[in-house]
């Protein structure tokens, strides 16, 4: 087994929308995540995650190792059922086995077994307890840089449902949300010390970075207009531990829009101010995008 990695990231992902809704709000009729307060666009640590995990899933089919625990129609009783199997455990009800060697066990299996649980950490205590784990990389919510306004769009359907609907109407209207252009900012991290609890390596490092940069083009949707991966900035520390705390390292990144006097419609309208110099020796930049 691939050793975990020995040293702290952060990371900060600059991400655009044009012409759709790149995160729905179900108890707001689906609009477009907004704070209240500020009107600053939300995307959920939530919604990146699975849009990490299809990439994940779609690159690495059936590789060991790389199986994926939240994923749809998945039942959790199930996939820790097979850790059980696998291991040749008797299930104890809402209990983990009182062997705290096969409790270890059972917990390392779905760490090994599943990406995502290796990365993101997982709470397994359902009725067939494999028990829980916090995972090394962590997401914040995503905020746009300026605020959005979300629009509404009546969209048509030239066939109807039913043989009722077409004695009186000849096409169905609906409803869609989109914003016309919204630049968003993701800060995630990634620590060492929660890596060694699920074993999470550089390979598996690696393929998160390429989940960053590429999870948009294999989630195309005409509901989320087109959605591109912009900046992708790292910061590599020389430590376990890390040398400088994550906020003066996101701190050095600005994004500021051009021309203030009109909305803004493209990532050309932005510029992204980084004060390098600001970043400590101790502390390597790698620049994905």
């Amino acid at each position: 087994m691939a050793e975990p990695i020995d040293k702290r990231y952060e990371f900060v992902l600059l991400f655009d929308v044009e012409n759709g809704n790149p995160n729905g709000d179900p108890d707001a009729g689906n609009l477009p995540r907004i704070d209240p307060e500020t009107s600053h666009g939300l995307v959920t640590d939530v919604c990146i995650k699975r849009k990490i995990r299809n990439y994940v899933d779609l690159v690495k089919a059936g590789e060991d190792g790389y199986d994926i625990y939240v994923r749809e129609g998945a039942v959790l009783n199930l996939q820790h059922r097979m850790a059980y199997d696998a291991l040749g455990i008797e299930p104890v009800e809402k209990k983990l086995p009182a062997d705290m060697e096969e409790a270890a066990r059972l917990t390392a299996f779905m760490c090994h077994h599943f990406y995502d649980i290796r990365a993101f950490g997982a709470v397994m205590t359902t009725e067939v307890n494999c028990g829980q784990v916090r995972g090394p990389v962590q997401l914040g919510f995503s905020r746009s840089i300026d605020p959005i306004i979300p629009q509404e769009i009546t969209i048509t359907r030239m066939a109807v449902t039913s043989e009722r609907d077409a004695e009186r109407k000849d096409r169905e209207m609906g409803r869609k949300h989109i914003i016309p252009y919204g630049l968003y900012r993701l800060e995630g991290y990634v620590s060492a010390c929660l890596a060694e609890k699920t074993g999470f390596c550089d390979a598996d490092l690696e393929l998160l970075w390429e989940a960053l940069i590429n999870m948009f083009e294999h989630d195309r949707s005409s509901s989320r207009g087109k959605m591109s991966s912009r900046r992708l900035i790292v910061f590599e520390h020389s430590s376990k531990l890390g040398n400088v705390p994550a906020h003066k390292l996101f701190e050095s990144i600005v994004v500021k829009r051009r021309d203030t006097s009109q909305p803004a419609r493209s990532y050309d309208d932005y510029e992204v101010i980084f004060d390098k110099a600001s970043i400590p020796g101790t502390v390597k930049v790698i620049e994905k995008i």
